[in-house]
């Protein structure tokens, strides 16, 4: 994962073509966010969508998507627009991340809502909205014919998706979060589940939670991947290595390795030398 923040676009596109040329990397992201959370408040960032249209264009091989998109930026149908045309772009590698959005204990989250004129509801309604708009965007890539769409949250009129998805019946669904709220929206719509790694022992709870949930809506808890974000030290690979253990250990087979800025030269390789090559053996 590249944060596409207080970097250069280009420094992106090199870590992304890099890492396209190395089989061990299957997957690649970018975060969704219209201003900085980390760093210089007045830094760049770069909005998250449009970012990975162009990565996808200039890739072949790996699957990629945003971990997370917030359901609180765009439209629903919108976004169902937006993602199916990125997985044309493609040619049928986009991972589709969405989540209810940052809570408003992130300030610095919070602020990029009232810069770009976007409403900020309580985590209520924000978890209401995400369960109505996966419903509203796996009916536009896989309906043949109009529809209207009532929602408590969201209204169409009319809805119909075109193209579709390269991907049948449509991309994979990631979503993440941890709260029993956003659990029970996964359960029910999710064909990936991600939450930031650190904290094993949470995680595996929420994985246990999980299980419940899926087995209160009468689906197999197996059908749905876990997967964890892991930050990379590049000081101390060994440290790294030692929480992927951790997290294959407790069941999470979907591992995203988060990078930090400045990225040294060739730190795909790195990665696949130090980290994975490593792991797995």
């Amino acid at each position: 994962m590249t944060a596409p923040s207080q970097v250069d676009y280009h420094d992106v596109l090199r870590v992304w073509r890099d890492a396209d040329t190395i089989p061990a990397i299957e997957h690649a992201w970018l975060y969704d966010h219209l201003m900085p959370i980390f760093g210089d408040p007045s830094g760049p960032t770069y909005e998250g969508w449009t970012l990975l249209a162009a990565l996808a264009a200039q890739t072949r091989r790996l699957r990629l998507g945003l971990l997370v998109t917030s359901n609180r930026f765009r439209p629903p149908a919108m976004l169902a627009k937006m993602a199916a045309t990125v997985d044309v772009v493609s040619g049928g590698r986009l991972n589709f991340g969405i989540g209810a959005g940052s809570r408003p204990s992130y300030p610095l989250a919070r602020r990029e809502y009232d810069a770009h004129g976007l409403p900020y509801h309580d985590f209520t309604d924000s978890v209401g909205s995400l369960a109505e708009a996966c419903t509203i965007i796996r009916r536009l890539w896989t309906e043949a014919e109009p529809f209207d769409f009532h929602g408590t949250h969201h209204r169409l009129a009319g809805a119909y998706g075109n193209p579709k998805p390269v991907q049948r019946p449509y991309p994979p669904i990631l979503i993440g979060g941890r709260s029993a709220a956003v659990l029970r929206v996964v359960a029910e719509h999710a064909d990936l589940w991600n939450i930031p790694g650190g904290d094993i022992a949470d995680a595996a709870s929420r994985s246990a939670l999980l299980d419940r949930y899926c087995a209160e809506a009468g689906r197999d808890p197996a059908a749905i991947t876990r997967s964890i974000h892991l930050p990379v030290s590049y000081d101390q690979p060994g440290a790294t290595r030692a929480a992927i253990s951790a997290a294959v250990d407790a069941g999470f087979g979907h591992i995203v390795l988060g990078l930090s800025t400045p990225y040294p030269a060739d730190v795909a390789h790195w990665v696949a030398a130090e980290i994975i090559s490593t792991t797995a053996s």
